[in-house]
């Protein structure tokens, strides 16, 4: 019998191949329409322009300092390495820090660090009809938010740099379907991060506060049922990078000070691909990938891919989306936190 470590390895696998097949049909879709693929290594009408070689070569009388824009052309592309931030400035489409002045703001009406579209414990609105393998159909709601309390930094609403303190809060609640749409569970998230973003960077650190609970009607149809008081009190430090204007890779670490039940220690990372300025009515395509990694599962956590079709706000910069959603992994309800669930479903989810 195979280890859960060993089935999260090829979850994990299959993770990257989905992507890569996702980014490869984006790219297709966009050099179809008429314009250039964004991502890094791709060639430009068969050659490399000078602009667009993503692995600077080095010089060879200090060997640890690259040459910017002085590639080599007999060079075959991959040679040297990879200056993430040569890369990044090299995008004309990220620009390295706005130009605009800083001033205080009171309730800014957008985010400077947005939220992880797939990750499964952020605070957002978000319905989800979900099928989970051999137990039920379930309706998985979100019912919360994220808005930021003070910015000093930039007034745009697209990308805004700067400092700002937010306030998030939700209630994150299943219903069984199939037993008179009974409250299975809920796990209820409050928390208050302080971010800062410049260019293509954004840094988060705050805490949150996470507790689960079991409702009634299930423990009155399970009376054996054992309830565990899983709570957490944790410090949050989250680093999230643009590649593009519509493609973000990030990674977080939380440390949990008081945990019952819980251990302190959580990992997440992932990509999320989704329009950056305000679509109309046509919208965009989305696609989100989340792992997330906990320490009282052995850190087997769970993976979700969701895609589908988004639209950005014309004012306030707010994503609407509409999908599919898969999930594999421990139990997105924490009270069933070591249980294992497939979830395979389709959701609406609208971000701050």
């Amino acid at each position: 019998m195979e280890t859960s470590e060993s089935n999260f390895l090829r979850r994990v696998a299959a993770a990257v191949v989905w992507i890569a097949a996702a980014m490869n049909a984006a790219a297709l879709s966009t050099a179809q329409a008429g314009e250039t693929p964004s991502w890094p290594g791709v060639a430009q009408a068969g050659n490399f322009r000078q602009s667009e070689v993503p692995f600077p070569l080095l010089d060879e009388n200090r060997p640890n300092t690259p040459v910017p824009n002085a590639p080599d052309p007999n060079a075959t592309p991959g040679a040297g390495y990879f200056d993430l931030d040569q890369y990044v400035r090299s995008r004309p489409s990220l620009p390295e820090s706005s130009t605009e002045a800083y001033y205080w703001q009171v309730l800014p009406d957008s985010l400077i660090y947005k939220s992880y579209l797939a990750g499964a414990k952020e605070s957002r609105m978000a319905a989800k009809i979900i099928n989970i393998r051999d137990q039920s159909t379930f309706w998985d709601a979100t019912v919360g938010g994220r808005v930021g309390l003070f910015r000093y930094g930039t007034g745009r609403r697209v990308r805004p740099e700067g400092f700002q303190l937010d306030i998030e809060g939700s209630a994150q609640l299943r219903l069984d379907l199939q037993e008179e749409v009974d409250v299975q569970s809920v796990d209820f998230r409050g928390g208050i991060p302080l971010t800062f973003g410049r260019g293509p960077f954004q840094t988060k650190f705050g805490y949150y506060h996470l507790s689960s609970h079991v409702g009634d009607e299930f423990l009155l149809k399970n009376p054996n049922f054992n309830r565990l008081n899983f709570a957490q009190d944790l410090l949050v430090l989250g680093q999230s990078i643009y590649l593009t204007d519509k493609l973000r890779i990030y990674g977080e670490v939380a440390w949990g000070f008081y945990t019952i039940i819980s251990e302190p220690w959580e990992f997440q990372f992932g990509v999320d691909y989704a329009p950056a300025r305000p679509t109309g009515p046509a919208g965009a395509p989305f696609f989100a990938f989340n792992a997330f990694l906990r320490q009282e599962v052995n850190f087997g956590g769970n993976m979700v891919f969701q895609a589908g079709w988004a639209w950005r706000g014309d004012e306030n910069a707010r994503l609407l989306r509409v999908g599919l959603h898969y999930y594999n992994g421990e139990s997105s309800q924490f009270s069933f936190f070591n249980n294992f669930e497939e979830q395979i479903g389709v959701g609406v989810w609208y971000d701050f």
